[in-house]
């Protein structure tokens, strides 16, 4: 006898996703302050563009609302998490569409995917003359991105009276799932109070150190969530102030940390962050490349006459590597005229990503470290083929299913960056280096790539097919690949 068919409930999905776009209709108002501070003519725009959000979201919240206390089973979970990342983006696009801020609806749609995936990848070559509110909305996106706007929606769990476990499983980056406090809701509360506090904290710094307000809170919203975009053209090397800089290396690093070890400093419980593996070999990462790229730069650059001093290759190289690192992307220089091996290897960093847990995209430090632990192990179990050489991590040994997961993680990373690098290739008017690198930096949720994609140029040249496939790209990454890529299985689909 078959067992119950276990149906897809998509009531429950449409009741969470107008709930999200609720949300979005409201944070989506948020910049009519700006706007009418600044008369910069786009009130209209946010007015249609808010109003319209929320009306959708009511409506899907009112004439579903019988699935209120409807449970959100694995496979709704993933759906519901896929799907409100591109229905927050597709409304997300109104307030650009409607201004006539960026009438290019693919340019829209690949600037604000760029936005709430946090990869700061931009279609904009005129940045300093948006209207002020419409760059306010173009950092809050990144802001709501970054630590998920699934997770904000359980911090207020009363608003959707269902479950939470299943969408932050799907939503919480990284392999661990570490918990805070045992209720979710709870976790999901002090994560973002933590968000919260870094992201004020950074603006009150930021002022102090002589930027404007409107400056400060956007460059504050887009380095606490690893995003990276700037109300600036050449990004952070507009200021050409080495205190800022070092403020938003202290930040952009705490980002890119574990919130959970975030957490346990606050509570006093520093033992636990340096016990923590990852976050060593994070700071190793960040110190080491640090130290191997300052003297590579300040060589090249002397060769070309440039005139860096030592202090200057230092500063420029430890922006730029925590900058990387963390998938932020904010630019102090431009690194793909500091040499070919500097290029290669900030290449080669758009792959890392910084710590499990934190803001950062990428393939994340603790997926590397335990694929390099397996890997020197292997040797051990070729000559004892016989022993039981478990990998550790933290003083605890890593389950052989976890170890299984990451090679099919690196196996999916790989094969998504070598198809997406072929279609781009194909492209009109796109070489190999734009190719690859806009690949990689995209599905590292990381913003600036290398040749035509270098931080000193944006994407705005590249063909609309290729931004609606970076797009794809950004969403994969963003999501940690999986839930995503799991709604292509004809597996997820069956019903029995």
């Amino acid at each position: 006898m078959r067992g119950t068919k276990k149906l897809i409930n998509f009531g429950v999905i449409g009741y969470v996703i107008g709930s999200l776009l609720l949300i979005n209709g409201f944070l989506m108002a948020l910049p009519l302050g700006f706007s009418y501070f600044y008369e910069d003519g786009a009130q209209l725009s946010f007015l249609m563009a808010s109003g319209l959000t929320f009306a959708i979201g009511f409506s899907s919240r009112y004439f579903l609302r019988s699935f209120k206390e409807a449970e959100i089973k694995r496979r709704e979970g993933f759906i519901i998490v896929s799907f409100s990342w591109v229905a927050m983006t597709l409304f997300g696009t109104l307030p650009y569409v409607l201004s006539e801020s960026i009438p290019n609806y693919s340019n829209a749609f690949f600037e604000t995917m760029s936005g709430f995936s946090t990869t700061g990848a931009s279609i904009l070559d005129n940045i300093e003359e948006m209207p002020e509110s419409i760059l306010f909305w173009r950092s809050m996106t990144q802001w709501i991105g970054g630590m998920g706007i699934i997770v904000l929606t359980i911090a207020i769990l009363p608003l959707l009276g269902i479950g939470g476990m299943e969408l932050f499983v799907n939503e919480a980056p990284g392999p661990t799932k570490d918990k805070i406090h045992p209720r979710i809701k709870e976790t999901a509360k002090r994560l973002w109070v933590i968000y919260l506090f870094l992201t004020l904290a950074e603006t009150v710094v930021l002022m102090f150190c002589g930027m404007g307000f409107f400056d400060a809170i956007n460059h504050s919203l887009t380095t606490t969530s690893t995003g990276g975009f700037s109300t600036k053209q050449t990004s952070i090397a507009h200021f050409n102030s080495p205190l800022i800089e070092t403020v938003i290396v202290l930040f952009m690093f705490l980002a890119g940390t574990n919130f959970t070890l975030i957490y346990f400093g606050f509570k006093g419980k520093v033992k636990r962050i340096w016990q923590n593996d990852e976050f060593k070999w994070y700071l190793m990462a960040v110190i080491g490349f640090i130290a191997l790229l300052t003297p590579a730069v300040l060589l090249d650059v002397e060769n070309m006459n440039n005139g860096f001093t030592l202090w200057e290759s230092f500063r420029y190289v430890a922006f730029q590597v925590v900058s990387i690192i963390t998938t932020t992307g904010f630019a102090s220089g431009i690194f793909t005229e500091w040499g070919v091996f500097a290029t290669f290897i900030f290449f080669l960093l758009l792959f890392s990503g910084a710590s499990a847990g934190s803001t950062s995209g990428g393939m994340k430090i603790v997926r590397i470290v335990i694929l390099i632990k397996n890997g020197f192990l292997e040797f051990k179990r070729r000559i004892h083929p016989n022993a039981i050489v478990p990998v550790h991590l933290n003083g605890k040994s890593i389950n052989n299913k976890v170890i299984y997961n990451l090679l099919a993680f690196l196996f999916l990373y790989l094969f998504m960056f070598v198809i997406g690098s072929i279609i781009m290739a194909a492209m009109p008017g796109v070489d190999l280096l734009t190719a690859i690198s806009s690949v990689a930096t995209s599905i590292g949720n990381v913003g600036p790539g290398i040749s035509t994609v270098d931080p000193s140029q944006s994407f705005a040249h590249l063909p609309d097919a290729g931004k609606w496939v970076l797009s794809f790209l950004m969403l994969f990454g963003r999501l940690e690949l999986f839930t995503v890529a799991v709604l292509f299985s004809p597996y997820f689909w069956r019903v029995n």
